[in-house]
């Protein structure tokens, strides 16, 4: 499901508790609203609201943990591309030819992750996809002949970064396959459901308190699809920039 649709759905849901307890409290006899009833209910409306927030707050880290997981990833794999284009360079003209594959591979990446109108699914399937370059440049590394002590050790750092690339390669693929438990969202969104009907229960029918009551269901409803989206870093609105990346294929083959 897209962000956009839970969001939606969770904002239908708090918007019908909301307007249920309007109903019911039209409904009810006088005496079920007395003070003691209002009490009874305020203090179950408050344990919902503070169960309510502690799973809102651990979906908002779990989502906020994959999301700085992914910038973390492309931010750290670019800069180690422009190590390995520098090291490659101080090698010499034999790894001219390798200098350029690596930076039209890392120009097909970028264009495949972050085309605008791919989907976020789309884009990874294609990433995972894509022919694995990186292995080719380590490959054609190791069949470089060093000519002296200097060679050597550059062609050692060299296929050590293609390691490192590689294992974050694949650790954006790992990052991308994880989802928020729906268990969680399911739940969330009956507790928040009876917090609001609650909320119109004891409200009083005004439009003051009506719109006040529409602007916290709109509000969580942000929340909840905020929360989907930074789940997807590299779809929707709140992704993951793509600036590093783009910064390091500019330095690359300088």
């Amino acid at each position: 499901m897209s962000a956009a649709g839970l969001g939606i759905i969770s904002f239908l849901c708090v918007l019908t508790g909301m307007t249920g307890g309007m109903l019911l409290r039209k409904a009810l006899p006088d005496h079920h609203l007395c003070d003691d009833s209002r009490d009874a209910v305020k203090m179950g409306a408050g344990l919902i609201a503070t169960l309510s927030a502690l799973v809102l707050g651990l979906l908002i880290s779990s989502a906020k943990d994959s999301f700085d997981a992914m910038n973390n990833a492309i931010t750290e794999g670019s800069a180690k591309l422009i190590v390995l284009d520098r090291i490659l360079a101080q090698y010499g003209p034999p790894t001219q030819d390798i200098r350029d594959k690596l930076r039209c591979s890392m120009i097909r990446t970028a264009a495949m992750i972050w085309p605008s109108e791919e989907t976020d699914e789309k884009k990874m399937i294609a990433f995972e996809e894509s022919p694995v370059t990186m292995e080719l440049v380590a490959a054609e590394i190791r069949e470089l002949n060093p000519q002296n002590d200097l060679q050597k050790m550059f062609q050692s750092e060299a296929i050590e970064i293609c390691r490192d690339l590689l294992q974050t390669r694949w650790l954006v693929i790992e990052q991308a396959q994880l989802s928020l438990p729906m268990a969680f969202i399911v739940v969330l969104l009956f507790w928040l459901t009876m917090l609001f009907g609650t909320f119109g229960l004891l409200a009083p029918a005004n439009k003051t308190a009506v719109a006040a009551l529409v602007v916290c269901a709109l509000s969580v409803g942000g929340a909840i699809f905020l929360i989907e989206e930074m789940n997807k870093p590299l779809g929707g609105m709140v992704k993951v920039s793509n600036a590093p990346l783009l910064k390091a294929i500019e330095y690359m083959g300088r």
